[in-house]
């Protein structure tokens, strides 16, 4: 099934434009130019690359969806990338399905999860390499990706509620059934949330800074608050799970793992190791490397 452009929906409740309805955001879609097409398909061959570059056969990616520059967020969406026996590449991830209005497990290929952006012109991607003793238990398992596929979607959803669930927070429950060596059941999700819990994930929470914002909500279907904690909506800082808060957590618990980023603008596209962030508006530093767009 081809997923519907609600794919950089994960962290919608940060939208400028929440007060929309959601069928709105369902309809959306955008025209690319030559040009522009051309500049992300060039961007999503240097991600090609990277992955090839990996010695392991899964690896995490991030990239920038919605512009949730206001709340000091670069990345909205991550997946979880797979290399195939054929040596290919794709992401699985969670994905709203407008038409049947429900979250559901999608296998994308490398350009269009590089394309499923906001911006054209400028757009980030990240790279999580994992060491050996961090795969071994993420082999694509399909019937444990949908026993923890919650039946409601939410973009904020709560990071340790059952009720609800956006795409980061799926992957980071498949991380934890994996990294925890969970049996497959019914109450995968559950389990999955106390082995986070033991294992001292707390998402950085976002600072919503107004309550202009909360009542999004109220307009939005797919935003919801109920499952929020009382002293969380008050202190208008709600724990939803973010593609940083989950690098943060594989990197404090395998140390070893490697992180590559990469962003465009309309001219270059640039790489950057290490797990500093690349300044804004993709300004290459020492050491970092510059391919040309421009022909």
């Amino acid at each position: 099934m081809k997923p519907a452009p609600t794919l950089a929906l994960c962290l919608l409740f940060a939208a400028s434009t929440a007060h929309a309805s959601s069928a709105r955001f369902c309809d959306r879609s955008q025209e690319l130019s030559a040009a522009e097409q051309d500049r992300l398909l060039r961007f999503a061959a240097v991600l090609r690359d990277e992955l090839a570059a990996t010695e392991e056969n899964v690896a995490l990616v991030s990239r920038s969806g919605l512009d949730l520059s206001r709340f000091n967020i670069r990345y909205s969406h991550a997946a979880i990338a797979w290399r195939s026996e054929q040596g290919l590449w794709s992401a699985r991830q969670l994905y709203y399905a407008c038409d049947e209005g429900r979250p559901r497990i999608y296998d994308q290929g490398l350009a269009g999860f590089a394309m499923g952006t906001d911006d054209p012109k400028l757009g980030y991607l990240s790279i999580v390499r994992l060491p050996p003793q961090a795969v071994l238990t993420l082999q694509p398992d399909t019937p444990r990706a949908l026993h923890l596929l919650a039946a409601q979607y939410s973009a904020n959803a709560y990071a340790y509620s059952l009720r609800y669930q956006n795409c980061n927070q799926w992957l980071i429950e498949m991380l934890a059934a994996g990294w925890g060596n969970l049996k497959d059941g019914e109450d995968l999700r559950e389990r999955a949330q106390r082995w986070l819990r033991d294992e001292h994930y707390v998402p950085e929470p976002v600072e919503v800074g107004s309550r202009f914002w909360m009542l999004a909500s109220a307009f939005v279907p797919l935003l919801h608050l109920d499952d929020h904690p009382d002293e969380d909506r008050v202190a208008l800082k709600l724990h939803i799970s973010l593609p940083t808060t989950i690098e943060s957590f594989v990197r404090a618990r395998f140390p070893q793992s490697e992180r590559v980023e990469l962003c465009h603008d309309e001219k270059q596209v640039v790489i950057h190791r290490g797990w500093t962030p690349i300044a804004d508006g993709c300004k290459p530093a020492d050491g970092d490397r510059v391919v040309s767009l421009i022909d």
